[in-house]
């Protein structure tokens, strides 16, 4: 048995991290699956409704993730009708990414997931806002803190 309690699974900061995060994502899940997301397309489609045709380096590093990483889960977005890659014309190696009509028409549906997830977390907006801002300073002052 181990004696040192700064080594139990339970004291952890980082589990609770992780433990709260996968929650989280699991409780999206069921809304997202309602307008055909996943919670990482959700997370794009985001980035995109706040500021359409963004270089793909420029949504990844807004979402804390390599270019690559991304790649998949644009293609399938494109697929699904809901944005479309387009070059740039005055450089031509940059891929902007750019909503379609049904990308934009998608909107107002997931604007009602925030709403939902506030009823179920039985969590006042006031809470949640002091929350992020906590995250936000931490994330702040970690060594390999990227700005978002």
């Amino acid at each position: 048995m181990n004696k040192n309690k700064h080594l139990l699974l339970e004291n952890q900061f980082c589990f609770a991290v992780y433990s709260t995060s996968l929650a989280i994502t699991q409780l999206y899940k069921p809304l997202l699956d309602s307008i055909g997301l996943t919670y990482t397309q959700y997370l794009v489609m985001l980035v995109l409704w706040e500021q359409d045709g963004l270089s793909l380096k420029t949504l990844a590093s807004k979402l804390g993730q390599q270019s690559g990483a991304l790649t998949p889960v644009i293609k399938r977005l494109e697929t699904d009708g809901l944005l479309k890659r387009i070059r740039e014309p005055l450089d031509e190696r940059t891929l902007c990414m750019q909503l379609t009509e049904k990308g934009h028409q998608l909107q107002p549906q997931a604007e009602k997931i925030h709403l939902c997830i506030l009823e179920q977390c039985g969590i006042e907006m006031s809470e949640l806002d002091d929350l992020k801002q906590q995250l936000d300073q931490f994330r702040r002052k970690l060594p390999n803190y990227i700005e978002f």
